[in-house]
């Protein structure tokens, strides 16, 4: 009698050590269909869970590279669009002198034009404190305060930094995310530096006061209009090339990102199509386990003495 006891205890522990293995895979496989990831602990797969670590933290790393993109952009767009309202102020600018320089103008005449250039500087000196995105100087380089400054005679003069700082754009890239204002406010004319506002200020206010010439003075800064014009277009150049550039890196970083997503999923996704299957398998040796065992053991020794 105790080898029947002993027999039917094993039988039933076994039985059911087998069954529950059954459940827990139907489990398992649930669970990776439920989730869509293969792996629910590093210890199911230890390499493929070392190399799924590896690749989120480039997801993470890539969404800094994206933040300071997007930065990057923004405050390039503000100095694109910044510097489009510097052209049209000298465009004008450049047509009130070319008024000023006609003999045929009274002296109210010219008074007038130097007051709206006047104006102009005014609004040249605004845009040249324009903050970005952040609220900081976007001309003024490292500065979080003005770019420029006046001094007692009115004069506009940089108290930013020398340059503009750089944003990491992944993959050992980077770019500059603006430009400082001596960048495309200083030129030269005849070899001799000048400033793009000191020009407008200057002819102002010889129109404005009693000069000998002011068709002289607004003749002579037509040239350095014009090379303030074409200074300030050259900026504009080297903005666009910056948002190209990071347009070009954006790309290739959801190329990589896709590439990464696509490990990914390999590495540690559910192969939908097979764990249906198995599922579906092991539910079947499941039913039929458990259909087996109960007929089993309702089975006993008075049964086959009948």
């Amino acid at each position: 009698m105790p080898i029947v006891s002993t027999s039917t205890s094993a039988f039933f522990e076994r039985s059911r050590r087998d069954i529950k293995a059954l459940r827990s895979e139907a489990e398992s496989i649930q669970a990776q269909l439920g989730r869509g990831e293969r792996l629910s602990k590093s210890s199911d797969d230890p390499v493929a869970a070392s190399r799924l670590r590896t690749l989120m933290r480039t997801d993470k790393l890539s969404a800094i590279d994206v933040a300071n993109a997007n930065r990057a952009n923004a405050d390039l767009t503000l100095a694109d669009s910044t510097l489009s309202d510097f052209s049209d102020y000298i465009t004008h600018a450049t047509e009130l002198a070319t008024q000023a320089a006609s003999d045929t103008l009274t002296t109210d005449q010219r008074a007038s034009i130097g007051q709206e250039l006047q104006a102009i500087h005014d609004n040249l000196f605004a845009l040249a404190n324009a903050r970005d995105s952040s609220g900081h100087a976007l001309f003024g380089g490292e500065s979080t305060a003005d770019a420029y400054q006046l001094d007692a005679a009115g004069n506009a003069v940089y108290v930013g930094t020398p340059g503009a700082g750089s944003l990491p754009l992944g993959e050992g890239q980077s770019v500059t995310r603006s430009i400082t204002g001596p960048e495309f406010l200083n030129f030269t004319v005849n070899g001799t530096p000048t400033n793009l506002m000191a020009v407008v200020k200057n002819l102002a206010d010889a129109l404005q006061s009693t000069a000998t010439d002011p068709a002289g003075a607004a003749r002579t800064a037509l040239d350095s209009l014009s090379a303030g014009l074409d200074s300030v277009t050259t900026g504009q150049t080297v903005v666009g090339t910056r948002l190209a550039w990071i347009e070009m890196t954006g790309d290739r970083r959801v190329d990589m990102g896709e590439t990464r997503s696509a490990e990914e999923a390999d590495i540690g996704g559910t192969d939908v199509a097979s764990a249906v299957a198995k599922l579906q398998e092991t539910m079947t040796v499941l039913e039929v386990s458990q259909a087996s065992f109960g007929k089993l053991a309702s089975l006993t020794l008075f049964d086959q003495l009948r």
